[in-house]
């Protein structure tokens, strides 16, 4: 009896902008699917039916990838908060609306492990897209605020509050909330509950 022999992906021309759209696509999913230690080039490459030299030819690294994807997440992240913001002075539950666009994206969106990753390989410079998303929050939230002066001194202090929570709940939240006996929902709720604190007009 014989074997039949497993097809491999059938290759087709991809312009440089799909090529590198279906790459990050693949390296999202996989992200998602097996950590970051899944993401690798020969992983993507094989998943999209391209050689491993084009995906070098493209992102020039592993490192360049990870950089692409993450700017791919940022990118999502400043959709959904561009509605959240635009809530915060007029809707009391806009809140936790703008903390569980920044949860969402670290957790279900897998950016909070893929800085973790990119963070201990000791190359920062690939967490840039991560760099611009924060201060155009923190600009965000003052034009909307219209506060300025010490006041956007405290919405950078909200916006480090909230990423930096995100960031802990997404590498370790669940096993820490099991330990304390907190639902899942416990972090979100105390981070929306103390905004108000950062943003209001009060000086606190």
């Amino acid at each position: 009896m014989s074997i039949a022999k497993i097809a491999a992906p059938r290759r087709r021309r991809r312009t440089p902008d799909e090529a590198r759209r279906e790459a990050v696509a693949s390296a999202r999913r996989l992200l998602l699917a097996g950590g970051p230690d899944a993401m690798t080039l020969s992983a993507v490459a094989a998943d999209i039916g391209v050689t491993h030299a084009n995906l070098i030819h493209h992102f020039g690294s592993a490192a360049g990838l990870q950089s692409a994807l993450m700017g791919s997440m940022v990118a999502d992240l400043n959709q959904a908060l561009t509605t959240a913001v635009a809530r915060l002075r007029t809707d009391e539950g806009a809140p936790l609306e703008l903390v569980n666009a920044v949860f969402d994206a670290f957790l279900e969106g897998g950016a909070g492990r893929l800085a973790a990753w990119i963070a201990m390989s000791g190359d920062l410079s690939h967490l840039e897209p991560v760099r611009e998303a924060v201060q155009d929050l923190v600009h965000a939230i003052g034009e909307k605020m219209g506060e300025s002066g010490h006041a956007r001194e405290r919405i950078g202090s909200a916006v480090l509050f909230i990423a930096l929570t995100a960031f802990g709940e997404s590498l370790i939240g669940d096993p820490l909330r099991n330990m304390l006996d907190q639902p899942e929902n416990a972090t979100r709720s105390v981070v929306a509950s103390l905004l108000p604190y950062f943003v209001g007009k009060a000086e606190v």
